[in-house]
């Protein structure tokens, strides 16, 4: 097929390590993408993938547990973002080194959002990392990161599926993961006193933070669960973002919709479980299975399109 196929990987916290698996059913279909265009953890999982280190990525992943998930969380009270992010970063430093998007083997835009401005910022040139970082700085949460004097935010704020990337940079048939479908529902509305729907469970902290001091357990019960049955300000704040998320992307994705959508089918995980990456993987390959079919049907139609233009025009 003459033209790029072009692939948009969705936000979603923990729940992008789904994008793994989408991406390796994809590659064993041979169905590579010349476009990835990512939003927070679809930045993080493009950008790996983009510099080859996505089997990296998923070894690192897989080996999360929740207490090497809060060893990674170096809060700062005094700053912009309750964590600073520097391990983290450090992490990826480790993994990616001083690459700069320009050298990856394909095309790849982190999507990140401006302070202030609300402007959607594409990080196409530059540092790999800090890209990255900037897509998914999560308000609040993270530290904003300051690239080409713009203070940078999570992406998905403004573009949380990043299909209209994909085209801008010349994607001819655009295939679209979102990680959110199951997520939040359909924003319906609820009269008083309907039985409510329960909740997913939080983040078990009694045993993760024993061994630490007692000003850190005190802030790790307040960010991901009190121990009285009531969310954590993660899970508020997580949820919130989710819910503004998914009403974003429907109005994007209908305004501007993909020529392929994959969406994992998640259930219960939430966007703070990164120890579950197993399941995660595996769900992701699961969609990617269930739609490779199709997509693959697709690009040979066009592919065979393609050749009868040719032809005629010789």
């Amino acid at each position: 097929m003459s033209g790029k196929i072009g692939i948009a990987l969705g936000g979603g916290a923990a729940r992008g390590w789904a994008h793994i698996g989408v991406l390796k059913v994809l590659a064993e279909a041979g169905i590579v993408p010349d476009i990835v265009a990512g939003t927070s953890i679809g930045a993080v999982v493009g950008g790996c993938w983009g510099a080859g280190e996505l089997a990296e990525l998923e070894d690192f992943a897989r080996g999360l547990t929740r207490r090497k998930v809060f060893g990674y969380l170096d809060f700062n009270l005094a700053g912009s973002g309750l964590i600073t992010g520097n391990r983290l970063s450090d992490r990826l430093m480790k993994s990616l080194g001083a690459r700069s998007i320009e050298d990856l083997d394909c095309s790849f835009t982190a999507v990140a959002t401006e302070l202030g401005t609300g402007h959607e910022v594409w990080l196409s040139r530059g540092s790999l990392v800090d890209a990255i970082r900037a897509s998914y700085a999560l308000p609040g949460i993270f530290k904003p990161v300051s690239i080409a004097n713009r203070w940078l935010f999570d992406g998905a704020l403004v573009n949380p599926i990043p299909v209209s990337v994909c085209r801008a940079l010349g994607a001819r048939y655009v295939i679209a993961v979102n990680l959110n479908a199951d997520f939040c529902g359909r924003g319906t509305v609820i009269p008083h006193g309907a039985e409510p729907e329960p909740m997913r469970a939080t983040v078990d902290v009694e045993v993760e933070a024993s061994g630490q001091s007692g000003a850190k357990k005190l802030l790790l019960r307040q960010m991901f669960g009190r121990g009285d049955g009531g969310p954590g300000i993660s899970s508020v704040m997580f949820d919130a973002f989710s819910i503004v998320q998914d009403r974003i992307a429907r109005s994007r994705l209908a305004g501007d919709p993909p020529d392929a959508i994959v969406s994992p089918r998640l259930g219960p995980i939430g966007p703070f479980d990164f120890h579950r990456a197993d399941e995660l993987i595996a769900l992701g390959e699961k969609a990617a299975r269930r739609a490779v079919e199709d997509i693959a049907r697709e690009l040979e139609a066009r592919r065979a399109m393609d050749r009868r233009r040719h032809a005629t025009a010789r």
